[in-house]
């Protein structure tokens, strides 16, 4: 009975290493959104979620393609030692063209506080924000920049969060796709 439980873990396992996959897409072949993901974003409709939901109303009015899926890693956005937003970079092969993506933490937006945001993809090469969008005096909680026509390009997602009073604006980039 221990082997059978056993070789069923190490199956289980396997296929769960599978369904992940192994290493990270560029920004020119990145897969699309997987099936799980996809389900995920139909089942939240037009809701804005957390991991990023291509058809969501932001989403759509920012003129993403539904097929997009993240890339790289995702990164947070401190503010001190407060998580206030995370960061993400999404590629669509349907459309060939990356963007950036911010998602406010509530905890951070139930301190009531309005900021300015920015967001777009970060072209190595060109050493320019590209998609860039801007909110000012918001207080939303996503958050999607322009299509960036970086697909043959190195990239990352930039975001950008000011707050009135504070020195410097809070910011961060993800992991560098090729």
């Amino acid at each position: 009975m221990r082997r059978v439980h056993r070789t069923l873990m190490a199956t289980v396992a396997g296929a769960a290493l599978s369904l992940l996959g192994t290493g990270v897409a560029s920004a020119g072949t990145g897969p699309g959104a997987t099936a799980e993901q996809q389900a995920a974003n139909a089942a939240a409709g037009a809701a804005g979620t957390e991991a990023g939901n291509p058809r969501s109303a932001v989403a759509t009015a920012a003129g993403v393609c539904a097929d997009a899926a993240q890339i790289g890693t995702t990164e947070y956005i401190y503010r001190g030692t407060e998580t206030i937003a995370s960061v993400k970079q999404f590629y669509s092969p349907g459309c060939d063209e990356n963007y950036g993506y911010v998602w406010a933490w509530k905890s951070f937006l139930d301190q009531n506080i309005n900021f300015n945001l920015t967001v777009g993809v970060w072209a190595y090469d060109r050493g320019t924000l590209v998609g860039k969008r801007v909110e000012f005096n918001t207080h939303a909680q996503e958050f999607w920049s322009n299509a960036a026509d970086t697909a043959d390009e190195c990239t990352s997602a930039d975001g950008a969060i000011s707050v009135p009073g504070d020195p410097e604006p809070f910011s961060t980039r993800t992991s560098k796709c090729c």
